[in-house]
C-alpha cells in the first residue's frame, strides 16, 4: 500500500513577457505566497476518492477528473488500481489567470510521482502536457513557477533561471472586475500577428525589452530600481494597449489604481480581464488594500 503524501503548488503572476513568451521571448514570473493549492493523499484500500476544500476547492470538481484521465492515459494507469483519498484545498480561483490549472497539474504530477508513475526529471514536461487540456498550447510558464515556488526568468523550451530581487518592490495584484479568457486573448494576439506581421513582431520585441528592463531594475538599489521598474511596467502595459487587451473593465480598474496612488500598472496574464499588477512607492490606503493581494 502506498504511503501518505502532501505537497503545495503556488499560484502565479507575471511581471512582463505575456504572450510573447509563446514565441520564445523571455518572461518574468513570480509565485503568489498567499494563493496555493494544497494536496494531501491518505493511503487506503478503498477505490480512489476525492474531497475538495478551501475557498475555491469546489471549482476544481469539473477539472480534476479530466486531468486525471489524461494522466492515466499518458502513463497507462488503470484507474481501478488507485486507492485511498485525495484531499485538495485551494485558494486559487479557476479561470482568473492566477495559474489554478497549472497548480492542479503540478500537484497531481507530484502525487503520481510519489506513487512511482512519474519520474521527478519529467515533472515539468508531464505537468505541461496535462495543462495543454486547458490552454491548447501551454508555454509552461505557469507550470514552472508552480513547481519551483520561486521568481523565475522563463524562456519556452529553454531557460528557467531563479530571480531574487535585491530589493522588495511594493507590488500587488488585484481583480479587474472582468474574467479574462486566455484562449480568446491568445487568439486576438495571433490574429494581429497574422494580419499585421511587422506590427505584431514589434510589439513582441517591445515586450521583450520590458522584460530586460524589469530584470535590470530588480538588480539595482531600491531608489534607482523603482524608477526603472516603473518604466518597465509601463512598457509592458503599452503592449497590452496595442494588442487591444485593455478595454472596458480592465482600463477602468487601472485608472482607479492610479487614482489611489499606484505609480505603475499593467495587466498580468493574458489580459482582456483578469488581474492587474500595480507598483506603489508608499503603503496603499485602507480602501485600496481591500482590493489588493500582496505578492
Amino acid at each position: 500500500m502506498s504511503t501518505n503524501f502532501q505537497c503545495t503548488a503556488y499560484g502565479k503572476w507575471i511581471l512582463a513577457g505575456e504572450h510573447s513568451v509563446i514565441r520564445g521571448y523571455p518572461s518574468l514570473v513570480f509565485p503568489i505566497p498567499s494563493r496555493t493549492l494544497e494536496l494531501e493523499y491518505k493511503a487506503g484500500d478503498h477505490a480512489l476518492q476525492l474531497e475538495l476544500r478551501g475557498d475555491h476547492g469546489k471549482e476544481l470538481q469539473l477539472l480534476i477528473w479530466g486531468v486525471l484521465e489524461r494522466a492515466f492515459q499518458l502513463k497507462g494507469i488503470a484507474r481501478q488500481n488507485l486507492t485511498g483519498t485525495l484531499y485538495m484545498d485551494s485558494s486559487l480561483p479557476v479561470g482568473a489567470g492566477m495559474g489554478a490549472s497549472a497548480a492542479l497539474c503540478v500537484a497531481l504530477t507530484r502525487w503520481l510521482g510519489h506513487l512511482g508513475y512519474v519520474q521527478e526529471a519529467e515533472y515539468f514536461d508531464f505537468a505541461r502536457n496535462l495543462e495543454d487540456l486547458f490552454h491548447g498550447e501551454s508555454s509552461g510558464i505557469d507550470i514552472a513557477v508552480a513547481l519551483s515556488g520561486e521568481g523565475l526568468r522563463f524562456v519556452r523550451n529553454g531557460e528557467r533561471k531563479q530571480i531574487t530581487p535585491k530589493w522588495k518592490p511594493r507590488w500587488y495584484i488585484s481583480y479587474s472586475g472582468k474574467r479574462g479568457v486566455t484562449v480568446d486573448a491568445v487568439n486576438k494576439v495571433k490574429d494581429l500577428l497574422a494580419k499585421q506581421p511587422p506590427t505584431g513582431q514589434q510589439i513582441d520585441l517591445n515586450m521583450a525589452k520590458a522584460v530586460e528592463t524589469a530584470q535590470q531594475a530588480l538588480m539595482m538599489d531600491e531608489e534607482q530600481g523603482r524608477k526603472v521598474l516603473v518604466q518597465a511596467i509601463e512598457m509592458g502595459a503599452e503592449c497590452f494597449e496595442q494588442w487591444g487587451l485593455n478595454d472596458g473593465a480592465p482600463a477602468n480598474h487601472i485608472q482607479w489604481l492610479r487614482n489611489q496612488g499606484a505609480i505603475a500598472v499593467k495587466p498580468t496574464g493574458s489580459g482582456g480581464g483578469g488581474y492587474v499588477i500595480s507598483l506603489w512607492d508608499r503603503e496603499p490606503s485602507a480602501e485600496a488594500l481591500k482590493e489588493l493581494i500582496p505578492c
